[in-house]
């Protein structure tokens, strides 16, 4: 195996601990902002619940605030980077995204990463790069008053390697987001990441508190012919959970979801004790993106006030 990152001097000792003061001060900045324990649990939307809309430039990406508050009463959002992918450092286009959505009274929680290489890479200095290609992604972040950033953990190799090398790579990036007063979360999203036991095992590895998880309630496709079970892998990935994703394709005639049994799925995560805000993130083709996003608010809506 590689050295770990820290042995590298990839991260300073004072960097290291400064990150450390970061970590011991976030429960009354960040954190406590958007986690509110009086509160079953608060709704919010991932942008890529209209990946479509914007992929075919129908709406942009500077008005989702917008979009939120207006056509579906939500005022929490949740960014993916790919649609804002060349602005990271644009302080003038942060700036106009901070403005919209505090001009309409809208949270900005967190920004979805993707593309920026394997923070789990088996080469240690493209593992090195991934970590640094995120820099730039917590300070948006930090900008725009996000808690986290969301990121995967891909890697390769024997199911110990990569556990290793995710952990490796996910720590680093950490204390550079705690330095940032902010969280780095990973979402169960494909091979091992989907693997609830897998990436609990991760989180326990890097061992830091504001390195998290972002259970998503259907992505647990670990490869082709091979499911995680969605339940227990929530339940694995719940006690490490600074945000939920609530993913949704389809819905019968009395608005359950068809893949999902919410009901069961919300007690998981309540019954964790998690109070912070769940995510909507519509797949679904059956529907049009902004009907499929109603139809999730009403299903979590309908959960809240019966599981209350």
């Amino acid at each position: 195996m590689n050295s770990p990152l820290s042995r590298r001097s990839f991260l300073t000792s004072s960097a290291s601990s400064a990150a450390a003061a970061a970590v011991a001060t976030m429960g009354s900045t960040a954190s406590a902002a958007f986690f509110r324990p009086a509160a079953k649990f608060e709704i919010s939307i991932a942008e890529w619940s209209i990946h479509r809309a914007l992929f075919d430039k129908k709406v942009d990406h500077l008005d989702f605030s917008k979009i939120a508050k207006k056509e579906f009463g939500i005022d929490a959002v949740e960014y993916v980077n790919q649609f804002f992918k060349d602005k990271a450092q644009d302080k003038s286009y942060l700036a106009e995204l901070n403005k919209r959505a505090q001009d309409l009274g809208v949270k900005q929680l967190l920004i979805m990463i993707d593309g920026e290489g394997q923070l789990g890479d088996a080469n240690l200095k493209k593992r090195m790069e991934a970590v640094e290609n995120h820099y730039k992604w917590v300070e948006a972040a930090k900008d725009l008053g996000c808690h986290s950033i969301r990121v995967n953990a891909a890697s390769s190799g024997s199911y110990e390697d990569q556990m290793y090398r995710a952990a490796d790579g996910l720590r680093a990036l950490t204390e550079f987001g705690a330095s940032h007063g902010l969280n780095v979360i990973v979402e169960n999203h494909g091979g091992l990441s989907s693997n609830g036991e897998w990436l609990s095992g991760v989180m326990k590895r890097v061992d830091l508190p504001n390195c998290g998880t972002l259970p998503d309630f259907g992505n647990f496709r670990v490869k082709e012919g091979e499911m995680y079970d969605r339940y227990k892998g929530v339940t694995e990935l719940m006690p490490f959970a600074k945000a939920v994703s609530a993913k949704s394709h389809d819905f019968d005639g009395k608005g359950n979801e068809t893949h999902t049994d919410y009901f069961r799925m919300m007690k998981i995560v309540l019954d964790a004790g998690y109070s912070g805000f769940v995510g909507i993130e519509y797949e679904g083709d059956k529907l049009d993106e902004y009907a499929g996003v109603k139809a999730t608010k009403a299903l979590l809506e309908r959960v809240r006030s019966e599981l209350g």
